[in-house]
């Protein structure tokens, strides 16, 4: 199968790290960063990743437009996408479920259990 590579665009640093240092450790895969909407557009047509972690409250392009902007680019339409938020009400839930993301995971999130959360949504088998 080889390694599986995700995305993680959150403009938070310490999101970030957490969220690369347990991918890598308990899902023992390759992760790539990006600290907005914006670098995560252009690393996503670079990489191409079997995934995306994208927080959904980021300046200047949040998380349903980035994920907007990829939907529009045949590059990177195809990669599934799992939104990380802080909101988490049933009415916000829907709304981003209705953007045709994969999952939507709750902040803060437990990094003990985080690759598995993504390799249970995205059917990832080892």
């Amino acid at each position: 199968m080889g390694t599986r590579t995700v995305l993680v665009i959150d403009d938070e640093d310490d999101i970030r790290e957490v969220a690369q240092l347990c991918l890598e450790a308990v899902g023992g895969w390759q992760v790539v960063t990006a600290a907005s909407g914006q670098e995560g557009l252009l690393k996503a047509a670079a990489v191409s990743p079997d995934a995306i972690l994208l927080d959904v409250m980021m300046p200047n392009l949040d998380g349903p437009t980035t994920f907007m902007h990829l939907q529009a680019d045949p590059a990177t339409r195809d990669i599934p996408v799992i939104l990380l938020t802080a909101k988490v009400q049933a009415s916000e839930q829907r709304k981003f479920a209705a953007l045709g993301v994969k999952a939507v995971l709750a902040k803060p999130f437990d990094p003990l259990t985080l690759a598995a959360q993504v390799a249970e949504v995205l059917e990832w088998q080892d």
